[in-house]
């Protein structure tokens, strides 16, 4: 018998994810940046960490929530949109009460750091880079792949409900499959022994 692929998907695959991937970039800069440049018991540290950590999660855990709930899995890929929101402005405040420049948008670094945050979704070669940079740039380049970042989840959020309209959520599914079925086989609903005729 033929499966039917549309009921319950199993294409999960939340680590394929151009905003996973950079999530995860911004996780591995973050965790660095928070224990090279605050102080040890500075409160921040944790706080920056874990706004990082629900961005790259949620986006996880949505992605598998979306098999039976579409509206969890919207919500899941919202908060980690509001946890990286939050990650951004700790990111700000850094730069802006120690005197150091958030760069514009047509600076040539900010250019330069827009483009290669674009090419590069592999997490360690940020890993690697940040080490020979200043607090200033490293936060910079976390910036710069949070906007991007932020970009790609309102364009899957926007995707999610196209989605959702078109194909409805977890009920149209099991209702469709269940006539797609009852077709395929000929149910006969109205005799007493329920067997295929």
């Amino acid at each position: 018998m033929e499966e039917n692929k549309e009921f319950l998907r199993q294409d999960s695959d939340y680590r394929s994810l151009k905003a996973f991937q950079k999530a995860e970039c911004i996780y591995d800069v973050t965790y660095y940046f928070a224990h090279r440049f605050l102080k040890a018991n500075d409160r921040t540290i944790d706080q920056m960490v874990q706004a990082a950590r629900s961005g790259k999660q949620n986006l996880a855990e949505g992605n598998i929530d979306g098999i039976t709930s579409k509206e969890m899995e919207l919500k899941l890929t919202n908060v980690n949109r509001a946890s990286l929101h939050e990650l951004l402005l700790d990111y700000e405040d850094y730069l802006r009460v120690r005197g150091l420049e958030q760069w514009s948008f047509n600076d040539p670094r900010c250019i330069q750091a827009r483009a290669f945050c674009k090419k590069h979704l592999d997490s360690a070669i940020y890993r690697e880079k940040i080490r020979e940079r200043t607090d200033e740039t490293i936060a910079n380049i976390a910036i710069t792949l949070i906007h991007q970042c932020d970009v790609l989840i309102r364009g899957l959020i926007e995707w999610k409900k196209r989605e959702f309209i078109k194909k409805g959520g977890i009920k149209e599914e099991m209702y469709h499959a269940r006539k797609d079925w009852q077709q395929r086989n000929r149910y006969n609903m109205n005799g007493g022994n329920g067997q295929p005729q």
